[in-house]
């Protein structure tokens, strides 16, 4: 039942065609992530790199990086879990169909850890310096382990039964991290480690530590599965991976998962931190330097025959889009019991997942009142700000399922044709400012720090939306390129915002000083004032100033990418005949958001020219990589 270790899953997977085995060397440091995101890109194999320069451990790409190839790593377990997940919504359905549900109760047992006194990860010892070191971007900081299951347990009661494993980055050298002693572990708000470290901390003493790598894919699977506070995430994993997860017990230590291929343990000491970062994210910027614990590695194991696996992140696509794509397939059908009245909710991948969700909600009350007020749509968008991750959303829009029928939040355009149809913006828009967003965002006001807003509309349409620019178009001084991006949205570029982003981070001070806000701010209001009741822009509900209207224009990815990463509501978001009436904002003309890089916004992710070079000269006909046909 399921993959046991990862050796077996390759196997498995060459034998079907579907993971190829490259004996050339090919370096660690750019090459093995470019060849990743081109195979992700092209729905290629999981390539495993016999002999990466430098290490004697093989590297694994690509493993998650198409459906059929999940669903096949999984193929026994996931229609239990759907059955177990179908149980949980409507416990009666086993009475129901017991034929459907005879073998749910067997499955649950999985979900409990089997503690065992040895196991393969104990098999040998190595050092930081002999693993994998894999940089992804030109920018990083140095090499990181991209896909660890990062383990620890309640330090008043430690067990498997109160852990929490997370997949947080851990950046394996570089900065001042004292080599084969030092990794740096960067975890972001709302994290479950955070609950052990703040309660090593209350007890004065550190906190232990275990980073898994490798071993059954249900593991990574199951570190970044939202479950809610305090189910352990092992109780998922053995669902997942069909088979109880045997953890080796030992005295004054964690416990330690037998199957993986790696584990990396050690301590973090009270107050000890240092500089993490740089590291391309899944944003598609580097997230900058910062100060993040830093843990004192005591040993790092590995089993015979050990695999590195490894992913890649940057602007989405990537990948870790397949992990979102997995998460909503299993626990979407849940959403509506946790959120009564919400149909369907969607982090936008293409958005950096974070920066825009969208919810299909509904209006139960009243019924016999005809109403396009929003109502029971806003407790609903509390309701999803208050559940875990989802609290990091940016840009919350959420409509009334009974305007759209049959409307799901995934089908993004129709979404959003909905919303624009609908929203009055002189009563619609509901900022939340001086809150916190995710810490991989820098459009905000400091680290961790920004805004929100919530779009709610319902109601019959109140507008058609134009689908093509009206002649006699005419801008401010600065302003130029309109183009549109989707039914009823248009891009514009405005002047560019100098300097540009840089991977040092100014000051919060030096962003937010009231001039050097001003300056781009009053920029974006020009504008708004240019368009008055007759001007062409008016019919449509949503401005868009960007650097490269063009491009912003090309694709709904695009539009999606720059117009949510790249703004902060509270600042950046203005309006034509814009005015506040009872502490609330709102305008009679188009929402207009600055969506331009600015100063305090961290640089975008590129990839390195010479590499890029290299790696078609090794995919090229003749080249040791030919065979990807990447």
């Amino acid at each position: 039942m399921g993959f046991r270790s990862l050796r077996d899953c390759v196997d498995t997977l060459r034998r079907e065609g579907q993971c190829l085995v490259i004996d050339h060397p090919v370096d660690p440091r750019l090459e093995i992530a470019e060849v990743q995101r081109r195979l992700f890109r092209a729905g290629g194999p999981a390539v495993l790199f016999a002999r990466p320069k430098g290490s004697d451990f093989p590297v694994l790409v690509n493993l998650y990086g198409t459906k059929p190839r999940i669903e096949r790593i999984f193929a026994d377990s996931l229609d239990r879990v759907r059955r177990l997940v179908e149980l949980k919504i409507d416990p009666t359905a086993a009475l129901q169909k017991p034929l459907r549900y005879w073998r749910s109760p067997i499955d649950a047992l999985a979900t409990l850890p089997r503690r065992v006194s040895r196991g393969p990860v104990m098999a040998r010892s190595t050092s930081l310096s002999r693993l994998p070191q894999v940089v992804s971007w030109p920018g990083d900081g140095g090499p990181f382990v991209t896909l660890p299951a990062v383990y620890t347990e309640d330090p008043a009661r430690p067990a498997p039964q109160r852990s929490n494993l997370g997949m947080y980055r851990v950046q394996l050298g570089g900065n001042a991290y004292e080599p084969d002693r030092e990794v740096g572990l960067h975890y972001q708000i709302h994290r479950g480690i955070g609950l052990h470290h703040a309660a090593a901390l209350a007890r004065g003493e550190p906190l232990k530590v275990a980073i898994f790598v490798g071993g059954s894919p249900a593991m990574a699977v199951s570190a970044v599965m939202p479950l809610p506070e305090g189910l352990p995430e092992l109780t998922f994993a053995g669902v997942l991976a069909g088979h109880r997860i045997p953890m080796i017990r030992r005295p004054d230590r964690p416990h330690i998962y037998a199957d993986a291929d790696f584990v990396i343990e050690g301590t973090i000491s009270p107050g000890a931190t240092k500089p993490e970062g740089p590291f391309g994210d899944h944003l598609g910027y580097y997230a900058r330097q910062h100060e993040f614990p830093v843990m004192q590695v005591d040993h790092v194991w590995h089993r015979e025959g050990a695999i590195w696996p490894v992913t890649v992140v940057g602007r989405p696509p990537q990948e870790d889009t397949l992990f979102g794509w997995l998460v909503h397939e299993l626990t979407g059908p849940v959403i509506p019991t946790v959120l009564p009245g919400i149909e369907s909710v969607h982090a936008v991948d293409a958005s950096g997942v974070h920066p825009l969700l969208l919810a299909v909600g509904s209006e139960r009350y009243m019924p016999w009142k005809k109403s396009d007020r929003p109502a029971e749509l806003l407790t609903q968008a509390s309701a999803i700000l208050g559940q875990g991750q989802l609290s990091l959303a940016k840009y919350l829009f959420i409509v009334n399922g009974g305007d759209c029928p049959g409307l799901d939040a995934h089908d993004i355009r129709p979404f959003l044709e909905c919303l624009l149809a609908r929203a009055d913006w002189r009563r619609d828009c509901h900022f939340h400012t001086e809150t916190t967003i995710d810490t991989l965002d820098y459009s905000g006001s400091g680290f961790n720090a920004g805004s929100k807003l919530v779009v709610a509309a319902r109601g019959p349409a109140i507008r058609e939306l134009p689908a093509e620019l009206p002649a006699g178009i005419t801008l401010p001084e600065g302003f130029r390129n309109p183009r549109v991006c989707l039914p009823g949205v248009v891009a514009v570029e405005g002047p560019p915002i100098e300097p540009r982003p840089r991977l040092e981070a100014p000051s919060d001070a030096a962003i937010w000083e009231p001039a050097v806000a001003a300056a781009w701010s009053g920029q974006a209001e020009r504008l708004c004032e240019q368009i008055g009741p007759e001007h062409p822009l008016r019919r449509f509900p949503l401005l868009v100033v960007v650097d490269d209207a063009d491009f912003v224009a090309a694709s709904l990815a695009n539009f999606l990418w720059v117009t949510f990463t790249r703004s902060n509501p509270a600042a950046d978001v203005h309006g034509v005949e814009a005015e506040i009436h009872q502490k609330h904002w709102g305008c009679r003309g188009p929402l207009v958001i600055d969506a331009r890089l600015k100063p305090h916004h961290a640089p975008p992710v590129e990839e390195d020219p010479a590499v890029s070079a290299a790696v078609d000269a090794l995919c090229g006909s003749g080249g040791p990589l030919a065979g990807l046909k990447l």
